[in-house]
């Protein structure tokens, strides 16, 4: 419990250090780790000295430097290949999980989806492995190919959650390919075989046009104008389809946005699951491929 009480910790410090401010002072970062871990824990006093290792250790694990200035407070200086959004998400992750923690008391309020990730039984392995710049094998099945099975050697450098799947973005024969983690079977870690990692990999810029994992170049990038009723608008604010949403109307009987990326197949799922109002208004290609979709769903369910 304690290892965990820990990491809750150097999680939280980082959050509050990621918000809006960019100095936060150390009685106010003090108040905030207290009352969180009281929430899940009753934990004891918070001290200074604590923040201090907690600090430390936060550099240790994420490569993410925070110093203190005299009469401002701790700030971020540096950050080792991260972005703020990265450790929002992963400390919610973490919450979620804490909150199911029997001796917090919160399973009793907090209800949870029932699931993990597919392959997650790898992750661990997997992060030591680009974590420290080893080599992994693995044998890969081809669900495309009839259940073929890939023996591959690879350079791993990212994982990407995914629609409830995880994923691995691999250096393979000198490119960059991406493996499903729940494909992965036989993994092993190559302790003697190292490798130097590419950090020409714009891995922040890499799905930026993209719905999910895919980021097929051979898919060009379009403009999508799609409309939808007030009720289906009401959600779409809340969680936009993609980061490029901008919306062109709302009213009480139009909601019309458009975004900017590239139409995949999950792009398109992604549309079937809220489409009670779609309508297409551009591109045509797109439109046509919904029509065909539900035109072929009443052939088979007629």
């Amino acid at each position: 419990m304690a290892k965990i009480d820990t990491l809750r910790r150097l999680l939280l410090i980082v959050n509050k250090l990621d918000g809006g401010n960019k100095y936060v002072h150390s009685s106010e970062l003090l108040a905030y780790v207290e009352q969180n871990m009281r929430i899940r824990n009753g934990t004891a006093p918070y001290s200074l000295r604590t923040i201090q290792r907690d600090i430390k250790d936060i550099d240790d694990l994420f490569g993410i430097v925070i110093k203190h200035k005299k009469d401002a407070g701790y700030y971020i200086t540096e950050r080792e290949q991260a972005s703020p959004e990265k450790y929002e998400e992963l400390l919610y992750n973490f919450d979620i999980l804490a909150a199911l923690d029997a001796e917090s008391g919160l399973s009793n309020y907090v209800l949870a989806e029932h699931h993990r990730p597919t392959g997650s039984t790898n992750l661990i392995q997997l992060m030591d492995a680009i974590r420290t710049n080893y080599h992994v094998e693995f044998d890969y099945t081809l669900f495309r190919h009839d259940n073929k099975i890939q023996h591959k050697r690879v350079a791993p450098h990212f994982l990407k959650e995914s629609q409830q799947r995880w994923y691995l973005l691999a250096i393979d024969e000198g490119k960059l390919k991406l493996f499903s983690v729940d494909r992965i079977s036989n993994l092993s870690c190559l302790t003697e075989d190292l490798f130097k990692r590419d950090k020409s990999i714009d891995v922040e810029n890499l799905f930026k046009d993209s719905f999910g994992i895919w980021n097929q170049e051979d898919i060009p990038v379009e403009n999508v104008v799609l409309s939808y009723d007030a009720l289906d608008g009401k959600f779409l604010k809340t969680v936009p389809l993609h980061h490029s949403q901008t919306i062109l109307t709302d009213t009480e009987n139009e909601f019309r946005i458009k975004i900017h990326l590239r139409i995949t197949n999950d792009f398109v799922m992604e549309l079937l699951s809220r489409s009670r109002s779609l309508t297409v208004i551009e591109p045509l290609s797109l439109r046509k491929q919904i029509h065909d979709v539900y035109t072929n769903a009443i052939k088979r369910n007629s």
